[in-house]
């Protein structure tokens, strides 16, 4: 039994005739016919009574009818689901981020063109959101950080650079900017270890024979900003990661020697799907 048969079948049955039938479905009558009795000479049975040009439904055929009229309600919807997920007038976006930041402005921008489109996202470390990415349980990641395993499609976003922020009575908030090597021997409260911003902070510094004094490590840019807010220490984060607070400094290091680079991940089989395909698409407009 196939769909093609089950749709002759169904039509035949509604227009109690081959010829309108066949008009319905836009195939010839010859073909409608054919489809039919192939499906009778398959199982054996007969569909309907053939009295001249008149048609019944016999009792097999009867007890068939509501069957194959359910199994063309659920192809249509079939249809219908798979042709609005192309257009992209329904479905769900899972998106992966280490913070908030350059995701929702993605975001933004994604929903503007495609308003039907539902969007989640779930927030994590780098290595909890690569791997919510290899077991599909997000269709696309937000990191700072590069990852050449082949298994995955890295797309560059921005760079931002990284600058140092100070409470509003530490001595550095009369300037505008540092030297890398004002920072030696700074108190300075950091982000975890393994930290995006921390790494590329400390590989400067140490190429620059910089050595601040850690003082606190924090694991989360909340709790940085509050601590540095409280006078524990200077702060680092990522220029586009700054939250302005009336009791905080910015201070940008000179020459910029330190960035993040923020990179939009996809598993590489993946790539050309259409959801995960339109995201890309419409955030490299921004």
């Amino acid at each position: 039994m196939t769909p093609s048969q089950l749709r002759a079948f169904l039509a035949v049955a509604r227009n109690r005739g081959f010829s309108a039938a066949a008009r319905t479905l836009g195939v010839s009558q010859p073909t409608l016919t054919s489809q039919v009795q192939a499906l009778e000479r398959q199982h054996n049975v007969e569909l309907f009574y053939r009295r001249g040009r008149r048609l019944d439904l016999t009792d097999t055929g009867q007890r068939l009818l509501p069957i194959a009229q359910k199994i063309a309600e659920l192809e249509l919807d079939a249809y219908n689901l798979l042709y609005n997920s192309g257009v992209l007038n329904i479905g769900h976006l899972k998106l992966g981020a280490v913070g908030p930041f350059h995701v929702i402005e993605m975001v933004d921008a994604y929903r503007r063109k495609f308003p039907n489109v539902e969007l989640s996202i779930r927030m994590g470390n780098s290595a909890e959101t690569m791997a919510d990415l290899e077991n599909y349980v997000t269709d696309v990641a937000v990191l700072a950080s590069f990852n050449d395993d082949p298994r995955f499609v890295a797309v560059p976003y921005a760079d931002h650079a990284i600058v140092v922020f100070a409470h509003v009575d530490h001595p550095f908030a009369k300037r505008d900017s540092i030297a890398l090597q004002d920072l030696h021997g700074q108190p300075m409260v950091m982000r975890e270890q393994g930290s995006t911003t921390r790494l590329a902070l400390e590989k400067v510094l140490k190429e620059a024979d910089v050595m601040p004094r850690v003082v606190m490590e924090i694991g989360s840019r909340e709790a940085l900003r509050e601590a540095v807010a409280r006078g524990i220490g200077l702060g680092a984060v990522s220029e586009a990661e700054f939250v302005p607070d009336p009791r905080l400094k910015l201070l940008r290091i000179e020459g910029n020697p330190v960035s993040t680079h923020t990179y939009i991940y996809c598993l590489a089989d993946r790539k050309d799907s259409r959801l995960v395909a339109s995201f890309l698409e419409q955030v490299a407009t921004l």
